[in-house]
């Protein structure tokens, strides 16, 4: 990191005019020349007043971050927001007065003055404020030292996620689908996913996990927002459309800064050249910023690619309604799969899942040990047949992690998160083993790294976050880390019940734990001993856990 503190320390002029407004450097107030107050959400003021501190001058995500969040755990997303709120306010849509410099921060392109610049309105409503000045003076000082100290002392996880420096950061739009009758939606996001996958692991730009970048979906493209948002460089957006046997597919690449197309291309072929055309994308724009990519030509054909579409129309279903009754339905549509194409992965991973689902929930009257040895199989067959799908070797892990095999599945996760950088739900799924074992802060560095690439992170990011400060004993920032979901779901409210006992909130604890035990009344001492005592194994963690829990009045049996 190459913040210093210098670059946040406050210049001595009481005002900074910019394009027709003007901001009041002692009150962190935004108002046109006339003197007409400009709401601004008090974050976004902050983060103006921190640039107004230094007009015309770079000041860096870091500083800007450790400034307005010092003692919380964000992730650039809230200021890449604030940003966006102070160009609304501003009406800055060309980002001229509110500059940003790829991955060096932002610039206020700004003249500082003297309070006689103002008009005699905006004079008469700085002096009723006159009194309150010295609170907020005070508030500044601390702010920029609280600043200063979080750079020397903070702990790794209050910063924000790191951002790679010599890659630069793409987001992969779901590609719209021009396919009529029964052929639309036939290969779903197929283009746009392999996409995403292959080139996050030949590792030439830093991409955007899936669910952030799929928000997008059927919304009119402003690639500045959409640039600023996720806090990338470049944005691939197109189209595809299968007509019988025939695959069109358009792409173009645009820099997110200034909305201006860098590359674009039409591919004509047959159905089964699918994989050949994500290829040929993903070379192009690896060619495009110096970094050729040479490997042969995947294998194609239409066989495979019918297996991919059964694949998907099984994981539509289940996401639909995650139960018994959908996870059988989802196992026959990826028997087809394999009927069509014995010799892909796809049909073996949705038969792995679908009966590690069965083992985990008790569903469709199958064993458990007996479905879990089935999805073993079927999840060895898939890394056979496709030892670079992650996917392949994340269903393994999840089946090793149930099986209590910790070694085996902490392995598999690193191979799954190795060929696809870009899932952010893998990083954060193999925390699980990570904080059972006691490897917290590999955890927290995951899950930081998760955040980083999906910044539209789901609020199960940040509960993770929170039982991994739990472990590290920081219980303020755990509980900082649980208030940032948008609603605490029931299930959360028993690691909210620990880190309140952790901190000694004894009636907050009981309130949290009642709520759980709203929906698990069974619960007690005893079971979650039983049911942890084999795999948490991070030194003192469950006997801590269990002292905590008696605290927030869980029963013992």
């Amino acid at each position: 990191m190459s913040r210093k503190a210098p670059e946040i320390d406050p210049k001595p002029a009481e005002t900074i005019t910019f394009g027709g407004f003007v901001f009041l450097t002692r009150n962190s107030e935004l108002r046109t020349v006339e003197g007409k107050a400009v709401d601004l959400r008090s974050q976004s003021a902050e983060v103006l007043s921190v640039l107004a501190a230094r007009p015309g001058e770079i000041v860096s995500k870091d500083a800007l971050m450790q400034a307005i969040w010092p003692d919380t755990f964000v992730t650039d997303d809230s200021l890449i927001q604030c940003i966006a709120d102070i160009r609304r306010a501003l009406a800055d849509d060309a980002h001229a007065i509110v500059e940003t410099l790829p991955r060096r921060g932002y610039r206020l392109n700004a003249h500082p003055s003297d309070a006689t610049d103002l008009d005699a309105a905006a004079v008469k409503e700085r002096a009723k404020t006159r009194l309150s000045r010295r609170g907020v003076i005070l508030a500044a000082i601390v702010l920029v030292a609280a600043a200063i100290g979080a750079y020397y002392g903070a702990e790794a996880w209050r910063a924000a996620p790191v951002r790679s420096s010599d890659m630069p950061r793409i987001a992969i739009l779901p590609f719209d689908d021009f396919s009529a009758g029964a052929d639309k939606g036939y290969l779903s996001d197929a283009v746009a996913e392999g996409i995403i996958t292959e080139l996050a692991r030949s590792k030439t730009y830093a991409v955007i996990a899936r669910n952030s970048s799929f928000r997008y979906r059927g919304k009119p493209t402003d690639t500045r927002q959409i640039g600023d948002e996720l806090g990338v460089d470049y944005l691939l957006e197109g189209s595809q459309q299968k007509i019988g046997d025939r695959l069109k597919v358009a792409a173009q690449l645009l820099d997110a800064h200034d909305g201006s197309l860098v590359w674009a291309n039409t591919y004509n072929g047959e159905i089964g050249d699918l994989f050949v055309v994500q290829e040929k994308i993903i070379r192009t724009l690896a060619d495009r910023v110096g970094r050729r990519i040479e490997r042969p030509l995947p294998q194609s054909g239409a066989a495979k690619v019918s297996a991919l579409h059964y694949h998907l129309m099984g994981i539509a279903k289940i996401r639909e309604d995650f139960s018994a009754a959908r996870n059988e339905l989802y196992r026959q549509l990826n028997l087809k799969a394999i009927e069509e194409d014995p010799n892909s992965q796809f049909g073996y991973i949705g038969l792995a899942w679908s009966y590690r689902n069965d083992a985990m929930f008790g569903w469709n009257e199958q064993d458990r040990d007996e479905a879990l040895k089935r999805a073993a199989e079927y999840a060895d067959k898939a890394i056979l047949l496709a030892p670079d799908d992650a996917e392949a070797h994340n269903i393994r892990a999840s089946i090793h992690t149930e099986a209590g095999e910790v070694e085996q599945a902490l392995a598999r996760y690193d191979q799954a998160i190795a060929l696809n950088p870009s899932n952010s739900d893998i990083l954060v799924r193999s925390t699980d083993l990570l904080l059972y074992v006691g490897h917290t802060d590999e955890a927290i560095d995951r899950i930081k790294q998760a955040m980083g690439i999906d910044p539209f992170y789901p609020d199960d990011f940040n509960w993770q976050m929170g039982w991994a400060l739990w472990e590290k004993n920081d219980c303020g920032a755990a509980l900082a880390a649980m208030r940032k979901m948008s609603r605490i779901p029931s299930g959360a409210h028993r690691m909210l019940a620990g880190i309140h006992a952790c901190l000694g909130n004894k009636r907050e604890a009981k309130e949290a734990l009642a709520v759980f035990l709203q929906n698990t009344p069974d619960e007690s001492i005893s079971k979650e001993r039983r049911e942890w005592e084999k795999i948490w194994t991070a030194p003192g963690s469950l006997d801590r856990w269990i002292g905590q829990m008696r605290l927030a009045g869980l029963p013992e049996e």
